[in-house]
């Protein structure tokens, strides 16, 4: 039997009350209940009220000083780009964005623990500098309060195959942000997990879809073309944290290069290559001064040459252009038949 898919929740802005006005109203409520108790001690005092109603007093005004202390628990603050996700008994009752100080209903949850058969994280022991992993485990608790900035994630360097086979290095910069604040903390466990798994998942993807280098002709390659792969990145990142309603900003390239094992042998392919190319401009350019010169020769009646005097005259003159070292020039007494 197949299982439905999940709906996507769906964020709810909603506006608390103005902590200030709340704060004011506690406060009266705190100098109500003092009154409250005073009146009632006075009473007792004077004898105007039986022992039951005292009693009855007291009691409520108990309740009346554990309604303002349960009041209390309502404030909470956001600042610029921040938000809180208002959870009662379970239930998703909206999404606060508003900066500033704030009231709400105190039964409203402050965190939000992990859902039950999740993987748990080992508990972590900080003794002055230093952190040591503990030897229980427990579930993570995730507040409801989230951060609406802009995140940078750093891969790790990550070795993959690239389109031809050859292992490379490559690691990414990934500028991510919460856009839905319902999708991030209903429709995935830990969403800044959640991108971090994701994220490297979707840059070993791009990796193996781009030859590292020496592509065919109008092939983009990863070290070539940055742009072309960063957008590519970037497309493939929005659509797989979409469901986390996480937003990507940017994505780029922070690190590529062969592997250590290959390395050496790119290396000096990369240099047998360079050399290769030299090696043409170099002939193209003494080909077309040796046909120059044979032109002007000619042109200005110089000297009269046979086919074999010019043949031997483009092969002196190729040795001293194409060498790698200085030519020594061997004068001739003689004539070319002798």
């Amino acid at each position: 039997m197949v299982a439905p898919n999940a709906r996507p929740s769906i964020e709810l802005e909603r506006q608390p009350l103005n902590g200030w006005a709340a704060l004011t109203f506690v406060i009266l409520w705190f100098i109500a209940t003092v009154a409250f108790f005073i009146s009632t001690l006075q009473a007792a005092e004077n004898g105007s009220l039986p022992p039951p109603d005292i009693a009855q007093r007291m009691l409520a005004g108990m309740l009346m000083l554990g309604l303002g202390i349960f009041f209390c628990c309502g404030f909470f603050t956001l600042e610029p780009n921040e938000g809180r996700v208002l959870i009662l008994f379970g239930k998703y009752k909206g999404t606060a964005r508003q900066s500033g100080f704030h009231w709400a209903n105190p039964l409203y949850a402050r965190q939000r623990g992990a859902v039950p058969g999740s993987t748990p994280v080992a508990t972590r022991v900080k003794i002055g500098s230093l952190s040591m992993a503990g030897s229980g485990l427990s579930q993570p608790k995730l507040k409801t309060k989230l951060s609406l900035r802009a995140h940078n994630f750093n891969s790790e360097r990550l070795k993959v195959n690239d389109k031809r086979g050859n292992p490379v290095e490559i690691a990414a910069v990934i500028v991510w942000r919460v856009d839905d604040t319902a999708q991030a903390v209903f429709d995935v466990e830990d969403y800044e997990s959640y991108v971090q798994v994701q994220s490297e998942s979707a840059i070993r993807g791009i990796a193996s879809e781009y030859a590292y280098d020496h592509a065919e002709a109008d092939e983009v390659t990863l070290r070539g073309g940055g742009d072309v792969v960063a957008h590519a990145l970037k497309q493939e990142l929005t659509v797989r944290l979409a469901k986390a309603g996480v937003a990507v900003e940017d994505a780029r390239l922070t690190h590529l290069a062969y592997a250590p094992e290959i390395a050496p042998a790119m290396l000096r392919r990369q240099q047998a290559e360079a050399v290769i190319a030299a090696r043409e401009k170099i002939v193209l350019g003494a080909v077309s001064m040796v046909q120059m010169a044979l032109e002007e020769l000619q042109r200005k009646d110089v000297v009269q040459l046979d086919e074999e005097r010019k043949a031997a005259m483009v092969s002196n003159l190729l040795v001293v252009l194409c060498g790698t070292e200085e030519a020594a020039p061997v004068i001739n007494t003689g004539t070319l038949y002798t």
